[in-house]
């Protein structure tokens, strides 16, 4: 051989020095191709921290409310984690004799399974079984792909080797069962035990736990859900398989083969009401822990969500709308006529937002951001932007008081008009026409007149400089913000109201309480601290002013509609009906209402707050507040309370309470223009009224001839309330700060007897003269 190559080397020497390049070649390629090889497989694999961290699998989040019962959930895999150790023994070994019967006598390969599906393969000519073990499909399910390569299997063979040298056999069960998927969303025993029979993995029985094992191989294939006779087949493949393993007799066998499949969704929960919530929930979370963590990391999160609020603030909205689209001369098409919108297209029907908030502790326990979320997830609750029309007025008057004003205080000159760059402006004022009135009428009957010429008096930078404290945004510096001019969002001037019913303070909306990861680590606390925004007097104050405006003023419907708790409030009407608000608040509760179109256009004719708007804010704080009592916000030291005249704002003559009034009819009765009102000390007026002088005994005689004196004052032009709440029921009492009549100001007299005749101005009122008119509307 030796003298062959030699001789072959003298005559072909250049086919000689080929070959052995050649062959130089493929070695080296070989041996480069299996470095590579080598490397690929090995160093690509994951490290010690990555095999520790394998238990470390996607939970779904879980949000519960203020009871704490869980009512919401975020996830990207539907997962509960659950120990091993309280597995059913059953489950276990089901899962055992199905997917690995040498499961506790392997290291992680098994070998005589490898070479019978080996052979199963050759004798098929495909590859049509596989000898994965438990520990390799954790592997594969944890860190690589399902291509079917050698060089995957021979991966998914190192990482076995690995895990079963890191974790028990037990353990590995555990994270396996934790890690696969069942079919139907439901990743993990736990999960597919509950979403399946609505019981624990540890619960479940031997058909149940067979049923489970099964699914495993391909869930899609085997759902009980969608393939109900293939699932009974499957599960009578487990049954077999554990009989012949030894783990049951056949006496269970035949009992679990012939068992009925029944269903139970434990997991399911129909999430058809506050979804806006859920989401403005989901938004705070995702900013404050990322959406890696809020949807997988298993999270409990506790709202301040009361459940039966939202769902009556849900139902509210609807009814109440339905009503409106419903009225005579609604002039536009209604959501059962318009059907539900086109995908990706903005709803064209009539819409409303709503938010119902704790003022002590700024907790939202309800929020509505729309009709229908699924319709719109646009949140008009907190996401819109509108002008709020006269609803914006309570911080104008609020900023009056903080400068030394009193509800009793008279603006004059309210047909002044007003200078501004482009020329003299008055605003438009249907409300009275008086060139004169007190704070406390001005703000009952919405005088713009009155707001724009308060705002001017005080100061408007001052105003702003509330309207920041109040936490409502960057508003223009312009006079007509006293009427709403700039935009705030629902939630933002919900909360601010909430300082007239919590002594001053205000605080942004709370929606989550608290958050715990999966192990109860507390991860967020609100703690959130109220800010003073204004003084406890002006507060007070200003809550007596907006308890007016719901007894006998532009938010009377709320009385009309069965609401009796003391309260105050405001309505909000912009130009041309485009928007409605009514914020109003108890001492516990505060909730602003917002109805109108996405694309801003009237309602319909004449579509004031009163009529649209307080109806639905009526009908939610009657279910918000259906165990409250019937009280006010207690009143701060240093107030008094006296006695003044209503049109003056200065003490009583006697003549105030002898008063000639006209109503819209020209009917003309006596009332009485005293009431009690409040004032801090030392702000109390100590004039006496100059309008109502004294009356002598002659002066009353000669009245009784037809000398009446000036003429009887208007009602509507002066600003009177023609409407009053009625009195409490007769087994509640009054709340120990307010007056006997649940308003907190007092009114005397303000439903007024007839015209008296001669000898009744002599010697006094007669006895018909109690006998009351039917009430009016008060003007809007």
């Amino acid at each position: 051989m030796k003298g062959f190559i030699q001789g072959l080397a003298r005559g072909r020497p250049v086919l000689v020095a080929g070959g052995i390049l050649l062959t130089s070649v493929v070695a080296w390629s070989l041996a480069l191709a299996g470095a590579w090889f080598t490397w690929d497989v090995t160093m690509r694999l994951p490290g010690r921290d990555a095999i520790s961290g394998i238990g470390d699998m996607a939970q779904a989040t879980t949000i519960f409310d203020r009871r704490g019962e869980p009512i919401f959930t975020i996830f990207k895999e539907q997962r509960i984690e659950f120990p091993v150790e309280k597995l059913a023994p059953i489950l276990k070994q089901a899962v055992v004799a199905i997917e690995d019967q040498r499961f506790y006598e392997h290291r992680g390969v098994d070998v005589v399974r490898v070479a019978g599906a080996m052979l199963a393969n050759l004798q098929s000519g495909r590859r049509s079984q596989g000898g994965s073990t438990i520990t390799q499909q954790l592997a594969r399910q944890s860190f690589l792909t399902r291509d079917k390569t050698y060089r995957r299997k021979l991966k998914e063979v190192l990482l076995a080797a690995q895990i079963e040298h890191s974790f028990t056999k037990d353990e590995i069960l555990g994270l396996y069962l934790n890690k696969v998927y069942f079919g139907d969303g439901f990743h993990g025993i736990e999960a597919a035990a509950r979403g399946y029979f609505g019981k624990s993995a540890s619960e479940v029985s031997l058909d149940e736990a067979a049923m489970l094992a099964g699914l495993i191989q391909s869930p899609s294939n085997y759902m009980p859900t969608e393939h109900p006779q293939r699932a009974l087949a499957r599960r009578g493949t487990v049954l077999a398989a554990m009989r012949s393993s030894g783990v049951i007799d056949d006496a269970a066998f035949a009992a679990a083969k012939d068992a009925p499949l029944v269903l139970r969704n434990g997991l399911q929960r129909d999430e058809d009401f506050g979804l806006y919530y859920k989401e403005q929930v989901r938004r705070e979370l995702v900013d404050r822990f990322g959406w890696d963590r809020v949807s997988q990391g298993g999270l409990r999160v506790f709202a301040a969500i009361d459940a039966d609020v939202q769902r009556e603030v849900e139902r509210s909205i609807e009814q109440e709308l339905a009503r409106i689209e419903a009225r005579r001369g609604f002039p536009h098409a209604t959501r059962a006529a318009l059907g539900p919108p086109a995908r990706d297209q903005a709803p064209d029907y009539l819409q409303a937002s709503a938010v119902v908030i704790d003022p002590t502790s700024g907790q939202v326990l309800a929020l509505a951001g729309g009709r229908d979320f699924k319709e719109s997830r646009f949140n008009r609750a907190f996401q819109a932007r509108r002008q709020p029309g006269s609803a914006f007025k309570p911080i104008v008057y609020a900023q009056a008081m903080e400068e030394g004003l009193s509800p009793a205080t008279v603006l004059t000159g309210l047909d002044d008009a007003i200078l501004t760059p482009d020329g003299t402006w008055m605003p438009e004022d249907e409300h009275s026409s008086a060139t004169s009135m007190t704070l406390r009428t001005a703000l009952r009957t919405s005088s713009n007149r009155a707001a724009v010429k308060l705002i001017r008096d005080v100061g408007i930078e001052r105003t702003i400089e509330l309207v920041k404290r109040m936490r409502l945004g960057d508003l223009p510096a312009v006079p007509s913000i006293a009427l709403g001019a700039g935009e705030v969002t629902l939630a933002s001037l919900t909360s601010a109201y909430a300082a007239f019913a919590n002594g001053g303070f205000v605080r942004s909306p709370v929606l989550v309480m608290r958050v715990e990861d999966a192990d109860g680590q507390v991860l967020f606390q609100d703690e959130g601290a109220p800010q003073r925004a204004i003084s406890e007097t002006t507060s007070f104050l200003v809550a007596s002013m907006l308890a007016d405006v719901i007894n006998s003023g532009t938010g009377y419907r709320a009385r009309a509609s069965g609401f009796v708790l003391p309260a105050g409030g405001k309505t909000g009407t912009t130009n041309d009906y485009h928007d409605v608000w009514f914020v109003g608040f108890t001492p516990h509760v505060v909730t602003g209402v917002w109805i109108g179109f996405d694309q801003p256009r009237p309602i319909m004719p004449n579509g004031y707050a009163g009529d649209v708007a307080v109806p639905l804010w009526a009908a939610i704080m009657k279910r918000a507040t259906a165990a409250a009592r019937p009280e006010w916000v207690p009143r701060p030291e240093g107030l008094v309370a006296i006695e003044v005249c209503r049109l003056s704002g200065k003490r009583p003559n006697e003549g105030c309470a002898h008063v000639e009034v006209a109503d819209d009819e020209g009917n003309v009765t006596v009332r009485s223009m005293v009431y009690t009102e409040y004032f801090a000390r030392g702000k109390q007026p100590e004039e006496i009224c100059p309008l109502h002088d004294g009356t002598s005994f002659f002066e009353k005689l000669a009245g009784g001839f037809g000398n009446d004196g000036a003429p009887p004052v208007v009602a509507r032009e002066a600003g009177l309330p023609t409407v009053l709440m009625p009195p409490l029921p007769v087994d509640v009492a009054p709340p120990a700060e307010a007056p006997a009549r649940v308003e907190p100001v007092a009114e005397p007299s303000a439903e007024a007897p007839k015209k008296r005749g001669f000898w009744s101005k002599v010697f006094g009122r007669g006895k018909d003269d109690d006998k009351k008119k039917p009430p009016q509307k008060p003007p809007e």
